[in-house]
């Protein structure tokens, strides 16, 4: 594409930039920057900014944004802590002290539950599975509404897939070995685990290694092996624990706060909605191409122990995690609303993906 600003172009920009601060001016939003005619937004993330495949997600997706309107909408990324800290993007976007974010939306659960769907529960959807509900089953107008409370326009814009289980400074052998132990988790895995005993944590990643280090933590769960072998867990830890229970496929989401999403044209807004979409299936082609090397470094050249939770105790797990999100579910309102929704696409996916998927993920086991 031609970098060329014509004449009809610059009079373009000029136009959506007076909207713009209009649209702020009207919500009382401090309108985005304006500079010759671009628009320059800020995106805060929870993540530090060059880490692999979260920090370097989210960077993707500002210059894919940059890029794809040829530099009219300049997106700047900020790391985790940079602009805002990193858990408080999304205030940050809702009041309009920056105008997008990247996170992961069980983060807001203080705010309402029902964002934890928009992220991952416990045995619920997997990345394929939670796209198919959000893209073409009710999802994402759900989320409009809700999110729509809080001044934000939500996206898919990135998965990390099946995460495992977690980093532990003993061996697991039954729910006894949870009782009083201090595990980072979010969202409401860390409820599950509150249910059988343990002391679950929330912490964002740049402070989970120290925590650990310094015992303040006796266990850990981050995303998977190549997220975790970046983070160097296995230098305190050595007991690595699959599959994970909480989060089988964790969305990354983009929030453009309203007044600036509304300020756009619609062929603008159709471009941003295309480069999240973009790099939601870009991340989790990603995830998927780099966590079996990175499982194969961890055990063969750090000596890192991979044990695989029992049976056991995953039906046990699967049990508690049912009772907390039902109990959600039943909070009434929006939420009870989603988890209506969620819980009847559930249903329908998990069939049909044991008789597709995973009956040729054990089909081709047969032959390995």
């Amino acid at each position: 594409m031609s970098t060329k600003i014509g004449r009809r172009s610059l009079l373009k920009g000029t136009a959506i930039a007076g909207a713009a601060v209009a649209a702020a001016a009207a919500s009382n939003f401090p309108a985005p920057a304006i500079s010759q005619g671009k628009m320059q937004l800020k995106l805060a993330t929870s993540w530090p900014k060059q880490f692999p495949g979260l920090g370097t997600g989210a960077q993707r997706l500002a210059d894919r944004i940059t890029n794809a309107t040829e530099g009219r909408i300049e997106v700047k990324h900020y790391g985790g802590g940079e602009l805002v800290p990193p858990l408080g993007c999304f205030d940050a976007v809702s009041e309009g002290a920056a105008d997008m974010y990247h996170s992961a939306e069980y983060y807001w659960q203080g705010k309402s539950k029902a964002f934890n769907f928009f992220a991952t529960v416990p045995f619920g959807l997997t990345a394929d599975e939670v796209n198919a509900w959000v893209y073409h089953a009710g999802g994402q107008e759900l989320w409009d509404e809700l999110s729509a409370d809080f001044n934000v326009k939500p996206f898919l814009a990135g998965n990390t897939g099946v995460q495992w289980g977690g980093w532990f400074n003993k061996e697991m052998n039954s729910l006894e070995d949870y009782k009083g132990l201090k595990m980072r988790m979010p969202g409401l895995g860390g409820e599950v685990l509150r249910r059988i005993g343990a002391n679950a944590l929330l912490l964002p990643g740049g402070e989970i290694y120290p925590a650990l280090e310094a015992g303040t933590i006796d266990a850990t769960e981050w995303v998977g092996p190549w997220n975790d072998l970046a983070f160097g867990f296995y230098k305190v830890t050595k007991y690595y624990y699959w599959p994970g229970f909480h989060e089988p496929g964790t969305v990354l989401t983009c929030g453009v706060n309203r007044g600036v999403w509304e300020s756009l044209s619609a062929a603008d807004q159709s471009l941003i909605e295309s480069c999240c979409a973009a790099d939601n299936a870009a991340m989790l082609a990603e995830f998927n191409a780099r966590n079996a090397g990175a499982l194969d470094t961890l055990i063969n050249e750090h000596g890192v122990q991979v044990r695989r939770v029992s049976d056991e105790m995953l039906k046990a797990l699967g049990e508690n995690s049912a009772d907390v999100v039902a109990e959600v579910g039943a909070e009434g309102g929006i939420t009870q609303r989603v988890y209506e929704s969620f819980s009847a696409f559930r249903k329908t996916a998990v069939p049909y993906h044991e008789r597709s998927e995973l009956a040729y993920g054990n089909a081709r086991l047969l032959t390995a």
